[in-house]
């Protein structure tokens, strides 16, 4: 009996051993199946108002609710929208850092700066592909021209360099004006601001008269006639501006540009966080509330695997790279 129960005690004993055993080689497995115990922070890598903030704010409650914690929004613009990027890649891959991902610092910026400061497939683990949005050239109903060859006609007949507007340096609106004025030999030059918003009241007030911008915020504006659209960055027209004619129409096939949004998270976030995000966003993205706020956006979502979203974001940054460093761009 006394022999049974030394028998029995080491079993225990050696049980406990090989649990914490298995505990310290999978350090995350117990983290990520309690996860989430806390709220998650979403970095938003530009100022409130424009698409991807637009898109972080229609989400980031439904995800919340699905996680069962809340998702606190946090803008962090500035440097092309490196800072915000920098940030979530030096953050824990704990899952309690997300970041709406787009175009900007993920396929633009990076080759903008003297020095990498983060590699966009290499440093995020890129989870949800929502979809993408083009831009649009605007202008104030002041500027006497009412399609793209009108435009680069006007631009030819000014005597000094005309200015454009961008949401920030390094923004697809900046890449694809450089791109439009290497291409039609008009006179440019780039006025950054720090977001959507902040360019929109110099536009509307005329400080200046040409953008180049996200699709979204835009519609309302033109549909008061505030602002005059004439081209959109995507090879076929959008449903919800129909009337508006693409660049590849106009002439300007290299000009189709369209900024991706998504959910990354720093390298290294465990498998089973990631599949917890991904399955909760699959089903977010199917309700018909949601389609329609995209829609309303000219957003057409799209479901890749992580894998398949990594993929793209690897493409990506193939296709931008030489044209960023063509364009001439550079972060200071």
């Amino acid at each position: 009996m006394h022999c049974s129960r030394r028998f029995a005690l080491a079993r225990i004993v050696a049980a406990g051993s090989a649990a914490l055993s298995l505990t310290r080689a999978l350090p995350g497995l117990a983290q990520a199946q309690a996860w989430p115990r806390q709220p998650i922070r979403m970095v938003v890598t530009f100022p409130p108002g424009g698409s991807s903030d637009i898109v972080a704010r229609v989400l980031a409650p439904l995800l919340g609710e699905k996680l069962g914690q809340s998702i606190i929004i946090d803008n962090r613009p500035g440097a092309g929208a490196t800072l915000g990027a920098k940030a979530v890649a030096d953050a824990p891959a704990d899952g309690y850092t997300l970041m709406l991902s787009n175009t900007t610092p993920i396929s633009i910026s990076p080759f903008m700066l003297d020095k990498m400061t983060y590699d966009p497939v290499k440093n995020f683990t890129h989870i949800f592909y929502i979809g993408a949005v083009p831009n649009v050239f605007a202008v104030h109903p002041s500027v006497p021209v009412k399609n793209m060859a009108e435009f680069s006609a006007w631009l030819k007949s000014q005597k000094d360099p005309v200015p454009f507007g961008s949401g920030g340096v390094g923004s697809i609106g900046h890449i694809v004006g450089e791109i439009y004025k290497n291409n039609s030999g008009t006179q440019l030059v780039h006025v950054p601001y720090k977001g959507s918003s902040p360019m929109h009241n110099d536009l509307l007030g005329g400080t200046i008269k040409v953008a180049v911008d996200s699709l979204p915020q835009n519609i309302p504006y033109m549909k008061s006639g505030q602002l005059r659209l004439l081209a959109v960055t995507s090879r076929e027209r959008m449903a919800t501006v129909p009337d508006i004619p693409t660049v590849f129409e106009a002439g300007f096939p290299n000009l189709v540009a369209e900024n991706f949004l998504g959910i990354s998270a720093p390298a290294g976030v465990p498998r089973e966080v990631v599949e917890k995000i991904h399955t909760a966003m699959a089903e977010i993205i199917k309700r018909p509330d949601v389609l329609r706020k995209l829609d309303d956006l000219g957003i057409s979502p799209r479901v890749m695997s992580p894998a398949e979203f990594t993929g793209f974001v690897a493409n990506q940054v193939n296709a931008w790279a030489p044209a960023v460093k063509s364009s001439g761009a550079r972060l200071n």
